[in-house]
């Protein structure tokens, strides 16, 4: 009896041992050959695990027959087929997808493996050959990248500093909150220069939410937030240059390096930037400031293990810029010229990220950041020198199972200002304080239909509890239609400091009082997909979206008296609603996108009346042709329709027109030449940019292009 219990339980055992197999993979990318990390594996359409930092991945199977999908950011997802499984590697070659951008699989700013195009929450990608093209085209900074989608518009807030801000679906630039990998870095205080100071050749990508993101990365996202994402060293050494030159006298350099050996890697960015100030339409007053920047942004990277990257990175940001009346900039300053405004400010930021890959696919992520920031503001009448320090920390687990994707979460983020004047400036101290914890569960209900879920709870020192819901749903109806909807709530807690459509003077900025509440937002979309791919050549992608925001507290700034500027509540809401329609047509070496966005948005508690500055009807179009692989030429172009002014009369619309050619100079160099307003459209030929006199101006907030016509020419050497 008992060598018949041992039999059976030998029987046993080797029935088991035929039935799990070990599936040894490595993935690598089919051109360069380096291994790609974080890639999804999944066996009959199950996860069953993520490659390590070598591109790796072990799995169980059971005999049979199995389908294998490998899938990864910006990449064609591979599946194969397995009969058998053997003691070799099988190596896996991934192409890059060059398909739309809507395709492109996302991390950051979902914080799961999500399909762009079967993702609830929608997420727009300016990806790998976006960002390149911008490198070429506006090397300095990615303000014009960033204009260029639909629904996003560039606001300068002041002709004299050239400061912006981004605003998205209508809601002025306070509520888009700007992160790097995923971490906040500009705001209140030190959200001045922030997309001027950002060169696209130190981002792999940049992720663009429309509507509440508060659920996923905290207050401060009511209209949206833009993601950065940093360039991370592959195998293969990297270096890259460029050098641009402007009609407009300004000049860029920058230079990318990396690397990654078997256990370390490392990223090196250095950027320098010189501007001169120009009087471009004759007023006495510099239309573009006079200015200096640096950029420096080293980042290292450990790979203690297949299954753990361990990065920390240092940035700093260090820019002077001047501007004002011309006489005075020109050292010739007498009893009628006097104006001029300097600004100077240096960042210095440390940063560190831990990602450690399990075997089941789960991922955890622990992350953080601390930055200081310095400026000092002075003018004719003003001196004013802060600080402020920012932190935040994350950690997070992603955890995939078989049909649902979960996501976990807690971080701290806060910041205090300090004013080191102790002139007439009457905000001194400003201290933020924000504890948080966030969840998210995706499950596909069917191959077809996903249905997400989100709920973040954050406390306010200050402000107490915010209870955060979010709610996605994405449908493919056919091959071709697809369906997504979603609601959010958001907040935004009251920051005097946040930088406003139209510069206020800082020093008579009041504090903040104590009744004043959090501002709170209900966001809702509906959109609807078009997809057709006639053969690789041939396609068409069409988007058609609505929106609507509504805003309960809107806080503003308004002048309590001649020297006071406090920071109030309106009784009624501000509500912005609307529809995006986004078209991509790619016929061979064509390619044409187009967009168009209606965007109505009111102020409730002023009767109705549109928010000003933002435009009713905008349109912009690419096209783009490759002549064979030399040539490359762009026409861009957008129609801005019609404003509302502060005083509540309209300003006339106008186009936008752009022109680039780039042509490829044997295997490594880029030369780019690149027209911006083509037809020289600018604000002061339909108004003066400033009333009162030369020795004591007031600007005007601006609605239209100062600078005119620039040119510019790169040269970019590749390797």
């Amino acid at each position: 009896m008992k060598n018949i219990f041992m039999l059976c339980w030998v029987l046993l055992f080797s029935a088991a041992a035929h039935a799990q197999q070990t599936l040894r993979l490595r993935v690598i990318d089919a051109a360069k050959k380096d291994a790609l990390p974080g890639a999804t594996v999944k066996v009959d359409s199950a996860v069953a695990g993520i490659t390590d930092t070598l591109g790796s991945a072990t799995i169980n199977v059971s005999d049979g027959k199995h389908t294998i999908e490998i899938s990864t950011l910006g990449y064609v997802t591979q599946n194969i087929i397995i009969q058998q499984v053997n003691n070799n590697i099988r190596t896996v070659q991934m192409e890059i997808d060059n398909a739309s951008l809507e395709e492109v699989t996302l991390i950051a700013s979902t914080r799961n493996n999500q399909a762009i195009e079967s993702s609830p929450l929608k997420v727009e990608v300016l990806g790998k050959e976006e960002v390149g093209e911008e490198v070429g085209i506006r090397p300095g900074n990615i303000a014009s990248i960033l204009g260029d989608v639909s629904g996003v518009q560039i606001q300068q807030s002041s002709a004299v500093s050239g400061n912006a801000n981004v605003k998205i679906q209508g809601l002025p630039g306070r509520y888009t909150q700007i992160l790097r990998d995923g971490m906040p870095l500009y705001d209140g205080f030190s959200g001045g220069f922030g997309i001027l100071t950002i060169p696209p050749l130190d981002l792999k990508q940049i992720e663009l939410i429309k509507g509440s993101a508060s659920t996923l990365f905290g207050g401060g996202a009511i209209a949206g937030l833009i993601n950065l994402t940093s360039r991370r060293p592959t195998t293969t050494q990297e270096a890259d240059i460029v050098a641009n030159y402007t009609s407009l006298n300004e000049l860029n350099l920058n230079a990318y390096v990396a690397k990654r050996y078997k256990r370390v890697g490392y990223t090196l960015f250095a950027g320098y930037s010189r501007q001169e100030a120009k009087d471009v339409d004759g007023e006495g007053f510099s239309d573009v400031p006079q200015a200096k920047s640096l950029l420096l942004h080293p980042k290292l990277f450990f790979y203690p293990s297949d299954k753990t990257i361990i990065s920390i990175g240092y940035s700093g940001t260090f820019d002077k810029r001047l501007g004002g009346d011309m006489v005075v900039l020109a050292g010739q300053p007498d009893t009628l010229h006097q104006y001029e405004e300097h600004n100077t400010s240096g960042r210095h930021s440390g940063e560190y990220s831990i990602d450690h890959f399990y075997k089941s696919g789960a991922r955890l992520t622990i992350k953080g950041l601390f930055s200081y920031f310095r400026k000092i503001s002075s003018g004719s009448e003003h001196n004013i020198e802060g600080w402020q320090q920012s932190y935040y920390s994350e950690a997070a687990l992603f955890k995939p199972y078989k049909h649902s994707e979960l996501v976990l979460g807690t971080n701290i983020v806060g910041d205090q200002y300090r004013t080191l004047t102790t002139d007439s400036t009457l905000i001194h101290k400003f201290v933020n304080f924000t504890a948080g914890a966030f969840g998210q569960y995706t499950m596909h209900l069917t191959k077809n239909t996903t249905l997400e879920g989100g709920l973040r709870i954050d406390n306010h020192a200050k402000y107490g509890l915010f209870i955060l819901p979010r709610a996605a749903f994405f449908q493919h109806i056919n091959e071709h239609f697809g369906l997504r909807a979603g609601f959010g709530i958001g907040y935004k807690t009251p920051n005097p400091l946040a930088q406003q459509d139209i510069e206020y003077e800082p020093r008579y900025i009041a504090p903040v009082g104590d009744n004043i509440k959090a501002e709170i937002s209900y966001g809702y979309n509906l959109e609807g997909n078009y997809k057709h791919d006639w053969d690789k050549d041939h396609s068409l992608f069409i988007n058609h979206a609505f929106f609507l925001t509504q805003i309960n507290n809107p806080t503003y700034l308004v002048y309590k008296a001649v020297d006071t500027i406090s920071l109030i509540n309106r009784n009624q809401p501000v509500l912005t609603m609307g529809f995006d329609t986004y078209v991509k047509l790619v016929l061979k070496k064509w390619e044409l996108y187009g967009g168009y966005t209606f965007t109505n948005a009111v102020n409730k508690w002023q009767s109705n009346a549109p928010v000003p500055l933002t435009p009713r009807n905008r349109l912009a179009f690419v096209l783009v042709k490759e002549i064979e692989e030399d040539w490359r030429l762009g026409l861009e172009g957008s129609y801005t329709g019609s404003q509302y002014r502060y005083t509540g009369d309209k300003t006339p619309g106008y186009m936008f027109i752009a022109l680039i050619a780039q042509y490829k100079l044997g295997m490594h160099v880029y030369i780019v030449a690149n027209c911006e307003n083509l037809l020289d459209y600018r604000m002061s030929k339909v108004e003066a940019l400033y009333s009162g006199s030369i020795s004591n101006p007031t600007f005007k907030p601006l609605w239209a292009p100062i600078d005119g016509r620039v040119v510019n020419v790169s040269v970019r050497w590749k390797l």
